[in-house]
């Protein structure tokens, strides 16, 4: 067995779609000769919890938990706590942004890089592994890189530089970023990303970096969670449309919301046959929406469920439904609830901008797509997906391409590159 250090601050007993890469990837890795370490964050005050996912991890897998001094961690008492509303969230954000560089996760890189430091003294690694966000991370990885000697691997899950949702407030933030970038893409031996535009895009930025310096392996959908969570029996004919995570910045479901009020005053024989689902942690911002456009027959919250419990609310819906706005990178943005819709078989509605997302929706077939923030197209779209709910019509899914992102088959062809990075140091 090869024996790796993985650098994660996102893992379970948190919840979120942070977590599920990196889970996944320990989960698979032991049966692809890798024995993973997990070096991570101790208790938090998180918006999600989900002990169950710790399950999942082999008990031979050791788990070393390291406590900041970031905000998480003060609030680590609380357990899960609520998201705060936009404004709020965003502000915290602005804030943390001014006064952290790269992020507000540089107290716990400290302290971890002295743990990690202690393991790499007293036991025999052959890589180190990090993913990120927080970017705090990848730093802790380039000083064990150059301090060891032994082969590093960084794993985009975003961008660091140029970030969708970064704000940098002075160009000195802008230039700080990208020069600590640099220092840690000079150190690493392979960089992984979930798409082909954030390849692109850190080609295009760091001039230095060619094609085989960055391999994709992009998100997925674990078919072992669909076997097991179960399908829930509909109390009625309604159509289910079915929306799994959270809305921040420019992904809202602000659009969609219009179009469906919109349409329930031309064809409210319609309306009044489809359930619009939400299943994740909110903000108060969606109820708002939900009174403001008159929904609340129609709208159904379910807050922040366990992956098992998501996945079925996944399993027993007619159409899922995906948004990203149109905001600065967004053609970069990977998110991982569209991989685990493919792992469902279900039709999506997809309401993305041109990008990596897009690409990857349409090429999986059952897809409608619109523009994200076209409220009249959108109803248009709600029209002729209802019929063909109604006619039995949905279109059929690209199989072939479906099985590309099965979490088992991505990790095998990570710990392929892992090996081949071995042998070559």
């Amino acid at each position: 067995m090869f024996k790796v250090l993985v650098i994660a601050y996102y893992f379970p007993p948190m919840g979120l779609s942070g977590v599920q890469r990196i889970l996944k990837f320990v989960k698979y890795l032991p049966q692809n000769n890798w024995q993973p370490t997990i070096l991570t964050s101790a208790e938090t005050g998180y918006f999600a919890h989900d002990p169950e996912l710790l399950k999942e991890v082999d008990q031979s897998v050791q788990i070393i938990r390291v406590k900041g001094n970031e905000l998480n961690a003060k609030l680590s008492s609380l357990g899960t706590i609520k998201m705060p509303r936009e404004k709020t969230r965003k502000l915290i954000n602005r804030i943390n942004q001014f006064l952290y560089i790269p992020d507000n996760k540089v107290s716990w890189a400290k302290k971890a890089i002295f743990e990690a430091r202690k393991l790499l003294m007293n036991e025999q690694f052959d890589l180190i592994f990090v993913t990120a966000p927080p970017f705090s991370a990848f730093q802790i990885g380039a000083q064990l890189k150059k301090e060891f000697k032994i082969p590093l691997a960084i794993d985009y899950r975003d961008l660091w530089y140029g970030y969708q949702f970064s704000k940098y407030l002075t160009p000195y933030h802008a230039y700080k970023h990208k020069k600590l970038e640099y220092g840690v893409l000079k150190e690493a031996d392979k960089i992984f990303v979930t798409n082909r535009r954030i390849k692109e895009y850190q080609m295009e930025t760091y001039k230095f970096l060619d094609s085989n310096d960055i391999v994709i392996v992009p998100h997925g959908y674990d078919p072992t969670d669909f076997e097991v969570a179960p399908v829930i029996k509909k109390k009625n004919n309604k159509m289910i449309l079915t929306y799994t995570g959270s809305f921040y910045e420019f992904i809202t479901p602000k659009y969609l919301l219009k179009a469906f009020a919109l349409l329930k005053k031309e064809k409210r024989e319609i309306t009044d046959n489809i359930d619009l689902y939400f299943v994740g942690a909110q903000t108060k911002e969606l109820r708002k929406l939900t009174v403001k456009y008159g929904l609340e027959d129609s709208v159904k919250e379910f807050g922040y469920l366990t992956h098992i419990e998501s996945v079925a609310k996944i399993k027993s819906s007619d159409v899922l439904w995906l948004m990203v706005g149109n905001g600065k990178n967004g053609d970069t943005i990977s998110s991982g609830k569209l991989f685990e819709y493919f792992g469902s078989r279900k039709p999506i509605l997809a309401c993305l901008p041109d990008g990596s997302l897009k690409s990857y929706a349409m090429q999986y077939g059952a897809t409608y797509h619109v523009d994200p923030e076209n409220v009249e197209n959108i109803k248009g779209l709600l029209l002729k997906i209802y019929d063909d709910y109604k006619t039995k019509s949905f279109p059929i899914p690209n199989e072939e391409f479906i099985e590309k992102f099965r979490r088992d088959f991505l990790t095998e062809q990570l710990a392929k590159e892992l090996q081949f990075m071995v042998k070559n140091n």
